[in-house]
């Protein structure tokens, strides 16, 4: 995405690479290497797609498609972990989600595979419509639908049409899985669908519902569903209720593959969070939340009521911009500090421009002015840390992938 490929022509040669696809229009510049295979293509981007889709179709097992706005790896993971639980299970690696990134996942398949977990990401329309058309799931899911890249979408309604696009290949007999707590997922209507569409929820209007749910802050967090009129408890390791929604999604998944409730379970004890994503370390008796992967209102909602339920002396938030919000930036931010005033957050530093807004908006909802600080770099906010941290404290990091925010946790980690 960020660079020519063809400039990485030799290191590739070096590394073992025995054929290369060349775009027409660069050909010119290229060495030819005795021994190496080079393919002229038209569009080297679409030309890996061909190929991919083209290696999917040699393997007969079900494929599960993964959008939404937020919480799509944490599902995709879950989904694999709760599926190991019984089966040899394939994934994309990281977020590895887009139009370079999943051919690469598919290039992983091996024949021992028994089902292949993928995260299919956008940023713009017609992005999914490509994944799709690389490789159509037999399950579909879509976790919500929020304001993640809506500076590129234009608004939340075009947000919606862009994650339905992971449907354009359903058939008959597929399945939609779907938030149905959703504003906007939930006027699906089931009826105009020529495949399944299953809502699955905290709320009792869903298909797939708790009938119990207990958070244990930073144990994780339980949910009892009945499987065939019987109750089944399960105990995810994640922290936050929100992730019951990705829980829910992967135990419905692990029934319809026809697994049990002890192999789902044991499926989601293998689960292993990626890096960045609510990670909690501790050193020097301070709890250190690393959610730096990336930002959203809602995630970062979502990141506060798990430093609520945290256990601490006090409880600090480090919040820095959300990018590509456009039109909504401001009330985006806004939202967060509202949200954080009543969460019994101690001490507040806000981390950029926009972020300035979350600071506002705090104190004007009861956040006392001396507990709120607000910087432009990573540096300041380390210089305050600095001079306020006390042994006994929990300190949330998060913004957006661009500010860079885990110097702040490496700092907290190593002292550096």
């Amino acid at each position: 995405e960020n660079f020519d490929g063809h400039i990485f022509i030799k290191d590739a040669i070096k590394k073992g690479a025995s054929a290369i696809l060349v775009q027409e229009d660069r050909m010119g510049n290229v060495v030819i290497v005795d021994g190496i295979t080079f393919i002229r293509v038209q569009n080297t981007l679409k030309a890996l797609a061909q190929i991919a889709h083209y290696y999917k179709g040699l393997f007969d097992i079900p494929f599960i498609g993964i959008t939404g706005s937020v919480g799509k790896t944490t599902t995709k993971d879950l989904i694999a972990g709760v599926l190991s639980g019984k089966y040899n299970v394939h994934k994309n690696a990281g977020n590895l989600n887009n139009e370079i990134g999943l051919p690469i996942t598919l290039f992983n398949l091996e024949p021992y595979h028994d089902i292949s977990v993928l995260e299919m990401g956008a940023s713009f329309c017609g992005e999914i419509l490509n994944l799709v058309n690389i490789v159509s799931p037999n399950i579909a899911v879509i976790t919500n639908i929020g304001v993640s890249h809506i500076e590129h979408f234009g608004s939340r309604e075009n947000i919606l049409k862009a994650k339905m696009e992971i449907t354009v290949n359903l058939k008959k007999g597929d399945y939609l899985l779907v938030n149905g707590d959703d504003k906007c997922l939930k006027n699906i209507n089931k009826e105009e669908k020529s495949y399944n569409v299953i809502f699955y929820g905290l709320s009792s209007h869903n298909d797939f519902y708790p009938i119990d749910v207990e958070d244990f802050g930073e144990e994780g967090s339980s949910f009892t569903v009945n499987i065939r009129d019987k109750p089944a408890k399960f105990k995810i390791k994640q922290l936050g209720l929100h992730n019951v929604y990705s829980g829910l999604a992967a135990v419905w998944i692990g029934i319809k593959y026809g697994m049990s409730p002890k192999e789902i379970q044991e499926g989601l004890n293998s689960f292993e969070l990626s890096e960045m994503r609510l990670e909690v370390t501790k050193k020097n008796n301070i709890k250190i939340i690393d959610d730096t992967y990336n930002a959203s209102p809602a995630s970062m909602k979502a990141a506060i009521n798990v430093l609520k339920n945290i256990k601490a002396d006090r409880r600090i938030a480090i919040l820095g911009n959300m990018f590509e919000m456009g039109d909504f930036a401001e009330e985006g931010h806004r939202s967060v500090g509202r949200h954080l005033a009543n969460k019994e957050v101690d001490l507040l530093i806000t981390v950029g421009e926009m972020a300035c807004w979350i600071a506002l908006e705090a104190e004007e909802n009861g956040l006392k002015e001396g507990n709120i600080f607000s910087v432009f770099t990573n540096e300041d906010a380390i210089n305050i840390l600095k001079r306020t941290i006390k042994s006994g404290d929990a300190i949330l990091i998060k913004g957006s992938r661009g500010m860079a925010m885990e110097k702040i946790v490496r700092f907290l980690q190593e002292g550096s």
